[in-house]
C-alpha cells in the first residue's frame, strides 16, 4: 500500500489475497490492523523524511483551517492519523449553509480549485453525497468536503473501522505539531 500509493484497503486486501492465493475473507486482516501496520511502517522505514513530510502537511492543514475558520474546519484522514505520504491530500471537513459559500470564499482568496463529490456512509448506513473542493496550498493538495452546518455533530462513518470518523479542530492540530 505504501509503496504503490494504494488508498483503498479493500483493493489492497484483494491484491494481497490474489498474490498469496488466499480465498476466505477471514484470513485477511481488518482495516484497523492495516492502518496500524501502515503507521508502523512509516515509523520504521520513513524516518525523519516521513515525519518532516507529515509535519509540512499538518502545517498546511492548520493554515487552511485558519483561512477557512468561518466554516469550522476539522482535519480528518491520513494526515491526522499519520498514514499520509506524498500521494496523500489534506482532508478537511467544513460546515456551511451551501457549498457555494465555501467556493465563494476560496475565490476571494484567489485559490484555483476544482469541485468534486464524495460519497460517505452515515450512521443510518445510508450513503450520502457531499460537495467538496480540491486545491493546492503550500505544496499540499487540500480536499475540503462541505457538510451542512449541523453536520458537525455527526461525523460520517470511517471506512477503516466503521465508527464515526475522528475529526479534530485547529487547536488539536496545533497540539499535534507541538508533540511531533
Amino acid at each position: 500500500m505504501v509503496d504503490h500509493g494504494i488508498r483503498d484497503y479493500r483493493v489492497a486486501k484483494q491484491k494481497a489475497a490474489d498474490r498469496l492465493g488466499v480465498v476466505g475473507r477471514g484470513s485477511l486482516p481488518g482495516n484497523a490492523e492495516i492502518e496500524a501496520a501502515v503507521v508502523e511502517h512509516h515509523q520504521l522505514f520513513g524516518g525523519d523524511s516521513h515525519a518532516d513530510h507529515l509535519r509540512l502537511m499538518r502545517v498546511a492543514a492548520l493554515s487552511v483551517m485558519e483561512m477557512l475558520a468561518d466554516f469550522t474546519p476539522r482535519l480528518v484522514g491520513p494526515v491526522l492519523v499519520g498514514t499520509a505520504d506524498e500521494n496523500s491530500a489534506v482532508n478537511l471537513h467544513v460546515f456551511a449553509d451551501s457549498p457555494e459559500a465555501v467556493a465563494g470564499e476560496l475565490e476571494l482568496m484567489g485559490l484555483n480549485f476544482r469541485p468534486y463529490e464524495r460519497r460517505l456512509k452515515s450512521r443510518r448506513n445510508q450513503v450520502e453525497t457531499y460537495a467538496g473542493f480540491e486545491f493546492h496550498y503550500n505544496h499540499s493538495a487540500i480536499q475540503a468536503t462541505v457538510f451542512p452546518v449541523d453536520g458537525i455533530r455527526q461525523a460520517p462513518m470511517s471506512p477503516v473501522d466503521g465508527k464515526p470518523m475522528r475529526r479534530v479542530d485547529s487547536a488539536a492540530v496545533q497540539q499535534l505539531l507541538e508533540h511531533v
